[in-house]
């Protein structure tokens, strides 16, 4: 086993996440950001941006992830891990690049990032390690020493992401009405993308209908429906569902719509239905919205009793499990052999995306993978 405190060769971890606006003045330039190069009229961003003016328009993320700091922090040092803490995101303040020259700055050569999102896709990693490429490069246009930078494996069946979802769905079973709960649906949600990025998602010789990302999420939910069941005594029938589609109509996306589906499952005589989020890292505008508003008011309207299970967040388990994650990637780095962590059938995930794995339509260079220009 690895020394549970050695870090090294690594002396930083970076936290990267999506962003989001913190004020009204800040949802259109946040959607520009979000949107950059598709040419998407302005009046058309404010139409977008209702969901965060529902809000004040200010988006929770940056709060959950200044949660999710002050938990790795405080993980850390309990458990004597040397190991400082930054954040970036890639559509708002803080901005990535300007962390990244902070670190460099600060003397950091070599830096871990985690990433907010668990599962392997084009949005959910290598656009993030294209993001992370481009910092590298205005950072070295600048004249700055770069660092190495290595991105966590995927953590979608590590135990401190998959028990604190199973607490939140075995919380909101027992929040139904008794007389419902033993009948109740369990509906694992997560954000639609193109059928087409899904089936290239994941290593090449694993693309296919689906790929990994649609293989990963049936894992975990196969996986939370059957603790549920272990530790209940109920066998709750369950789907994989999406949410948050966006773009043309004409192109395909994954389904079934959550709307669509608790529809459905009102109509074939289902008594209740728990929603569990098994996408998202924390209650972010998707789950606010889409789940929290809209699947709520859907519910509301079919007379469905409902209940929205919680996200992982700053779950000190979670906050453990990213410890785990840097010991064990650091130890790797050393040379040393090491037993990875997870849960479910798939095994652990790699932790250098391969060349091929979740390709873009547009070929660009990413960070932190074997095809990385800043290896």
């Amino acid at each position: 086993m690895p020394d549970a405190r050695d870090v090294t060769p690594y002396d930083a971890l970076l936290l990267l996440s999506f962003g989001g606006p913190e004020g009204p003045d800040d949802v259109v330039p946040f959607l520009e950001n979000v949107t950059r190069g598709r040419g998407i009229p302005k009046e058309r961003l404010k139409e977008v941006g209702q969901h965060y003016f529902l809000f004040g328009g200010v988006s929770p993320i940056n709060d959950q992830n200044r949660a999710l700091l002050d938990a790795l922090r405080k993980d850390f040092a309990e458990h004597g891990l040397d190991l400082p803490v930054y954040w970036g995101n890639r559509n708002w303040a803080p901005y990535l690049t300007d962390t990244l020259r902070e670190m460099v700055r600060d003397g950091r050569r070599r830096i871990l990032v985690l990433a907010t999102s668990a599962y392997a896709s084009y949005s959910g990693c290598r656009q993030y390690r294209e993001n992370l490429a481009d910092a590298l490069a205005a950072l070295e246009s600048e004249g700055l020493e770069l660092p190495r930078v290595d991105k966590l494996r995927h953590y979608f069946n590590h135990p401190g992401f998959l028990e604190p979802m199973i607490d939140g769905v075995l919380r909101s079973l027992q929040e139904l009405p008794e007389d419902v709960r033993d009948g109740a649906h369990l509906a694992f949600s997560t954000h639609s993308i193109p059928t087409a990025a899904a089936d290239t998602s994941g290593p090449l010789e694993g693309h296919g209908d689906g790929g990994a990302y649609v293989r990963q999420h049936l894992d975990v939910a196969r996986f939370i429906a059957e603790a549920v069941r272990e530790r209940t005594g109920v066998d709750h029938p369950w789907q994989l569902v999406y949410q948050s589609r966006s773009g043309a109509p004409h192109i395909p996306w994954l389904e079934p719509d959550i709307c669509d589906h608790l529809q459905e499952r009102h109509a074939a005589g289902v008594p209740a239905v728990v929603i569990a989020p098994i996408g998202f890292v924390s209650d972010h505008m998707e789950v606010l919205y889409d789940l929290d508003t809209e699947a709520k008011a859907k519910a509301e309207e079919l007379g469905l009793p409902m209940r929205r299970s919680a996200t992982v967040g700053d779950d000190p388990r979670f906050a453990a499990a990213v410890r785990e994650l840097v010991v064990e990637r650091a130890a790797a780095e050393r040379g040393e052999q090491v037993t990875p962590c997870a849960l479910g059938s798939l095994g652990a995930s790699h932790n250098l995306c391969p060349v091929g794995c979740c390709p873009a339509r547009a070929p660009r260079p990413a960070a932190a993978g074997a095809d990385s220009p800043y290896a």
